[in-house]
C-alpha cells in the first residue's frame, strides 16, 4: 500500500465515570490505565485520542476499549480523519507535549 492511500483516522473516546465510592475510583483509573496503555493521549480529564491508521484499526481499538469499559458511567468515541483533527483549534492554554509530538508520530508510521 502506498503512503498516499493511507487513512489516519483520529479515535477519540469521552468519559464521565463515577468515583464516589473506592470501587468506582479503581475502576475509573484501571479504564484510564487501558486508554494510556492502549496508546490512547489525554487531551483533557475525560478526553482521550490516538491516531488509527485506517478502520480496520480505529474498528480493533474500538472493541479494546469496549471489552475494558468499567461497569459504570457514560463513554463515548467518535472518529475523526487526520485533516478534521489538523483544524482543531485550542482556545486557552497551551498544546500539551504530547500534541505537539503527535503529528510527528504520523511521519514515523
Amino acid at each position: 500500500m502506498k503512503s498516499e492511500e493511507v487513512r489516519f483516522v483520529w479515535m477519540f473516546v469521552f468519559f464521565d465515570l463515577p468515583v464516589g465510592t473506592k470501587s468506582d475510583r479503581r475502576n475509573a483509573t484501571r479504564f484510564r490505565k487501558f486508554l494510556k496503555d492502549d496508546g490512547f493521549m489525554m487531551l483533557q480529564w475525560s478526553v482521550y485520542s490516538r491516531v488509527c491508521r485506517g478502520d480496520d484499526a480505529v474498528e480493533k481499538h474500538g472493541q479494546r476499549v469496549t471489552k475494558n469499559l468499567p461497569p459504570r458511567g457514560s463513554v463515548r468515541t467518535l472518529q475523526v480523519t487526520d485533516r478534521q483533527y489538523a483544524r482543531m483549534k485550542l482556545l486557552l492554554g497551551e498544546a500539551t507535549f504530547n500534541e505537539k509530538k503527535a503529528p510527528q508520530q504520523l511521519v514515523l508510521l
